[in-house]
């Protein structure tokens, strides 16, 4: 953003909250684009024609938007990705309202579903070729974390595969937090997770086969079968190593620890690529 040589004008009310604004749009609009930097601080106060503390806090509100980034006191650079900005928003929405688990990871087998009937009747070949891919690059992960990026890669595949981008960014969150969910549960690096994912593998080649299938209603069906089924293996396993039953409530608070160490104020995602899957 080049600065002016008039101001602009600052009208009476909360001054910060106006240039927050300002910024936002021109953040929001492409003006200010991902990656760009915002003007030094100086250069910002006489823009706007106000002082160094009342623009620090319009950037401090734009970075706990997940808008802008400051790092070791250099100029704040604009952040504007569109799954970081959905990530803040979803995880901000399920603290405050307290959404359960069991209703997160509802809605993402709904997501996927609809995400798998949009894929039978739009993906490429090409596309249900990628898919096939991701599938099997699953059982040949080792460790949790190999598991769990592999795991992510086949439903980020699938949301992609959709040709529906909103839909496309809503999956690969809320499969963040299922992902993060399921490793939490299985104890991090106890065998419970690989072996659920492992056990799950022909379930994720029928969801190949059904989009492939070019059968909308047949793919929904199927993936919304799959999600069942994963909730139902992880708690057998965790009954089979004699943890106590998955309750509403230990899935909520489970959920919710996920997201405060992963998902920060500052639109920050720690840790995005970590599923009940």
């Amino acid at each position: 953003m080049s600065v002016p040589q008039t101001p602009a004008k600052i009208f009476r009310g909360r001054v910060a909250d106006q240039i927050v604004e300002d910024l936002r749009t021109q953040i929001l609009s492409g003006t200010l684009p991902d990656g760009s930097r915002l003007p030094s601080e100086r250069e910002l106060a006489a823009y706007y024609d106000v002082s160094g503390p009342t623009v620090r806090e319009a950037v401090r509100v734009l970075t706990a938007m997940g808008l802008v980034n400051t790092r070791n006191g250099s100029r704040a650079t604009v952040t504007a990705q569109g799954d970081t900005l959905l990530a803040v928003s979803i995880a901000s929405v399920v603290q405050v309202e307290k959404v359960g688990g069991r209703e997160v990871l509802g809605l993402l087998g709904a997501l996927n579903a609809y995400a798998a009937e949009l894929a039978a009747e739009h993906a490429t070949d090409e596309e249900i070729g990628r898919l096939r891919a991701a599938a099997q690059a699953v059982p040949a992960a080792e460790g949790v974390e190999r598991t769990a990026a592999a795991l992510r890669g086949f439903f980020d595949t699938l949301a992609e595969i959709s040709h529906n981008p909103l839909l496309a960014a809503l999956c690969r969150f809320i499969t963040e937090m299922q992902v993060g969910l399921a490793v939490r549960l299985s104890g991090g690096e106890g065998r419970d997770f690989g072996r659920v994912a492992g056990a799950l593998h022909t379930e994720r080649m029928r969801i190949v086969a059904a989009v492939a299938s070019r059968d909308p209603r047949h793919a929904a069906a199927v993936v919304r079968d799959y999600h069942r089924l994963a909730v139902e293996r992880i708690v057998e396993a965790r009954e089979a190593e004699g943890e106590a039953p998955l309750s509403e409530a230990g899935l909520t608070e489970a959920l919710t620890a996920w997201l405060r160490s992963n998902v920060t104020l500052g639109g920050q995602v720690a840790n995005p690529r970590s599923t009940l899957s």
